[in-house]
């Protein structure tokens, strides 16, 4: 299909449609399940929020389980560190997802106020920490892990999950989690009426502007950081081995990509602009486009975290020349090639089911919605 170095940039592209995938479509899930507490001021006005997800939530999770196995598949090294670094709060993420199908499957089956109030906090927390995990564990990745192979190549974790909260990812945890709030927000501007679409549009207009900001703080931050250069001759098409280069850590050179090729700032500005154009869309009432936009920034910000990486998939902290990246932590050429084939057929299959799904399930929730349908959802 394509030599090795082409199946290597392509397959990394894979990993990044199917990351974008997931927060785009995860994430109003957890955005609304976060907003539970702030926007649902009654029992029906919280029934429309989780029913307005009811449909989509667990389709969209087919893109987490699907970048999870693309990426055992593809970067098998990086699965196994990654696993090994994170692993706790990879398990965090994993249990506080779990909460999210026993708060909707269960919630409506006992008529008890402190029941549901349980069953709403476990949906809240599960629209709360994964994202700002997911975030946090994005910021350690641009800053390097503290990871080194030995000469059998047996990886070796030397953090801790405290190590893993320094200031820089947690504040790209806070771009996770207002960007996926006002992708919820978003979502329910286009699925309520009356008041609780009036608050969302609220929400949005503030969290637009919040996410946007931190985004630009992050930006800022990132020039003062640590990058990772590859200093020795790169060789595209040999077999994969992340002991044969030399890496040097250089202090504020976090975006040498963006400073080697000024044309990739326009990302983050494209992530800032639409994400301010969310907002302004939201004030003239065009809800479809302030969804558009929100996707849009969403895109744009995880690209922006990649073009800094690029070709750095996973750095050490602790042995530069350790650090994982496209040209040596992945799979063989004959895997790629499986998996590029599969990746063809199948991505656009779930785009088209997930597309067909919002299509047949278009339209806006009310009261009378859920008082005419009441013993049939959620």
């Amino acid at each position: 299909m394509f030599d090795y170095e082409n199946l290597r940039l392509f397959t990394w592209a894979i990993i990044g449609v199917l990351l974008i995938g997931f927060i785009i479509t995860d994430g109003f899930d957890m955005g609304v399940a976060a907003l539970l507490p702030v926007l649902g001021k009654s029992e029906v006005e919280r029934r429309i929020m989780i029913n307005s997800i009811a449909p989509h939530w667990d389709g969209n999770q087919v893109w987490l389980v699907t970048a999870g196995g693309a990426l055992f598949a593809i970067w098998p090294a990086v699965y196994a560190a990654a696993f090994s670094g994170f692993y706790l709060a990879m398990i965090l993420v994993l249990a506080t997802l779990w909460l999210r199908p026993l708060g909707m499957d269960y919630r409506a089956k006992i008529d008890n106020p402190q029941w549901k109030k349980a069953c709403d906090l476990a949906l809240i927390i599960s629209g709360v920490v994964p994202p700002v995990i997911f975030g946090v564990g994005f910021g350690n990745l641009l800053v390097g892990v503290p990871f080194e192979f030995n000469e059998l190549l047996m990886m070796s974790y030397q953090g801790g999950f405290w190590d893993l909260l320094t200031p820089f990812p947690l504040l790209c945890g806070l771009v996770s989690l207002s960007m996926c709030v006002t992708q919820g927000a978003a979502f329910l501007q286009m699925k309520t009426t009356g008041d609780l679409k009036h608050r969302a549009q609220r929400i949005i207009t503030c969290m637009a502007l919040v996410t946007a900001g931190l985004f630009a703080v992050g930006g800022l931050y990132a020039f003062t950081l640590p990058g990772y250069l590859i200093t020795s001759p790169i060789v595209t098409d040999a077999v994969s081995n992340p002991l044969f280069k030399h890496v040097v850590k250089f202090d504020g050179l976090l975006l040498h990509n963006y400073q080697t090729y000024p044309l990739l700032w326009s990302i983050p500005a494209l992530g800032i602009i639409a994400m301010l154009g969310c907002a302004v869309m939201t004030r003239i009432n065009r809800a479809g486009l302030a969804f558009a936009s929100s996707s849009l920034s969403i895109a744009s910000i995880i690209l922006t975290a990649g073009v800094a990486l690029f070709p750095m998939i996973m750095p050490s902290s602790l042995m530069p020349s350790h650090s994982l990246t496209l040209w040596d932590g992945t799979s063989s050429q004959l895997t790629l090639s499986i998996i590029s084939v599969v990746a063809v057929i199948v991505v656009p299959i779930i785009l088209g089911y997930t597309i067909w799904c919002y299509y047949k399930m278009f339209g806006r929730l009310d009261t009378k919605y859920i008082h005419d349908n009441s013993l049939s959802l959620y």
